[in-house]
């Protein structure tokens, strides 16, 4: 008989180790929180890049809103000189670009070989995590260094408490696991810091995804392209 409680306290001795641990290992999934629903809002800094006044100037103030939603993703740059929103659908590769500079007011619709072809920069980048941490907007936060195949780096601090499920929404951070809160993007010259003023995990109304009728002169990404090399 003693025997046998003894089995049987071992017995439960290994149920309760092995119940402790699956607590433990289903914590850490639950960590971090995957979302279909998100509103950020970063403030663009200007770092570097005095040669560019002109640009400087365009970025000077902006803010950047990225709204999430399933597959859906709309970024919003706004300052006082101009605007830029990008309408991305994750399911078909498809976008849309708005700009507004100058009282121009301008629509480039891009199949998926196009935004595949104006992110190619991004391709094959990786993330080398550090152990310097910040926190952001309430989340704490882990630097990494990212490196591109163009040699070329930036930082990002990113949470891993969030997780969009829609990690396509911005080529530079489809491999990062997390949610980036303050980056770094190289525009000509320029060095521009974003840095999260907001995080917001409420419901995105359908109805930002919506592509303007009119009011927008139209033009492909090829012609966009021109009209850069120009």
């Amino acid at each position: 008989m003693v025997i046998f409680r003894l089995i049987y306290s071992k017995i439960n001795m290994k149920i309760a180790f092995l119940s402790l641990l699956g607590l433990f290992c289903f914590t850490g999934i639950q960590a971090q929180k995957r979302v279909s629903d998100l509103t950020i809002v970063y403030d663009a800094v200007i770092t570097t890049g005095t040669a560019e006044p002109k640009l400087a100037d365009a970025f000077d103030g902006a803010t950047t809103t990225v709204y999430l939603k399933g597959g859906l993703s709309r970024s919003e740059m706004q300052s006082a000189l101009a605007s830029f929103t990008t309408i991305h659908d994750a399911r078909t590769g498809s976008a849309v670009v708005l700009q507004e500079v100058g009282g121009q007011k301008v629509l480039i619709r891009m199949t998926a070989e196009d935004w595949k072809d104006k992110n190619r920069r991004y391709e094959g980048i990786s993330f080398t995590t550090t152990d310097e941490t910040k926190q952001l907007a309430g989340y704490t936060c882990k630097k990494a260094v990212a490196s591109l195949k163009d040699g070329s780096t930036f930082t990002v601090y990113y949470t891993e408490e969030l997780q969009p499920e829609n990690n396509h929404y911005n080529s530079q951070f489809t491999n990062l696991r997390g949610l980036p809160l303050e980056y770094e993007l190289q525009q000509g010259k320029l060095t521009i810091k974003y840095v999260v003023a907001q995080v917001s995990l409420n419901p995105v109304p359908v109805s930002k995804f919506d592509i303007p009728k009119s009011g927008f002169r139209e033009m492909s990404y090829e012609e966009s392209k021109k009209g850069r090399r120009n």
